[in-house]
């Protein structure tokens, strides 16, 4: 990869940021910082490659940070770490939910904080979804439409904005309608077998695309104790 490689950290503990910044810089990784929330969305037009996140922070908290930068269309497929002591399972979904691709738990070692973040910005490099074939080709089906080329999906002739791997998700469903996926196989197709990803980040993207889909929602099936498959058109 020729360019350096750009990573937003935030975090409005000091001590933390220098600690991460070091370790990153280790790697070549260039870092730019933030302290709070509004920093953060500040420091955006700068098109980090990554953003590391903390969620309790001032002014605007983690979550709400995330939410901001997936709605906007100049950042959607930036890939967001959350980086937290909060440690449930519902901060946990709350992160995927609101478009994070990874949530990992303070503490944790420099080393596997590097391999993390290498693992996400493999996930988010620009590639062809799985399966795609024809770089060209245009997918229809029950008034969906996915232009693969031009990373268009209208419903219902309404173009929507789906981030990288939503797309990547419904068009490798729409691509094998009627064939049944369990999760660990959707995983291993969209992330890749090399990356740490659970299983609820399945249910999460399924549900986001469906709330999408409105009207179109019941394409996407769920096979009770099995997986998801796209009705055969």
């Amino acid at each position: 990869m020729n360019k350096q490689i750009k990573i937003l950290l935030v975090d409005d503990e000091k001590d933390i940021v220098e600690f991460i910044k070091y370790n990153l810089e280790l790697e070549n990784y260039q870092v730019i910082t933030a302290y709070d929330g509004e920093e953060a969305l500040e420091m955006m037009p700068q098109h980090p490659d990554l953003v590391i996140l903390d969620i309790l922070m001032p002014k605007l908290n983690g979550y709400e940070v995330c939410k901001k930068i997936k709605a906007n269309v100049n950042y959607q497929n930036i890939p967001i770490i959350f980086l937290t002591a909060k440690s449930s399972e519902i901060d946990e979904v709350l992160g995927l939910e609101f478009g994070a691709s990874d949530f990992i738990r303070k503490p944790i070692s420099p080393q596997k904080l590097v391999a993390r973040v290498k693992s996400n910005l493999r996930k988010f490099e620009v590639n062809d979804p799985p399966d795609s074939g024809n770089a060209k080709e245009i997918l229809n089906a029950h008034g969906l439409d996915i232009d693969i080329e031009k990373h268009i999906i209208k419903v219902n002739g309404t173009e929507k904005v789906f981030p990288k791997k939503e797309f990547e998700l419904l068009s490798f469903l729409v691509k094998n309608s009627g064939r049944v996926f369990n999760r660990e196989t959707l995983l291993q197709n969209i992330w890749g077998t090399n990356v740490y990803v659970d299983d609820r980040t399945v249910d999460v993207h399924i549900r986001k695309i469906r709330e999408k889909l409105g009207s179109l929602a019941d394409l996407i099936e769920t096979i009770k104790g099995v997986g998801y498959k796209f009705r055969e058109y």
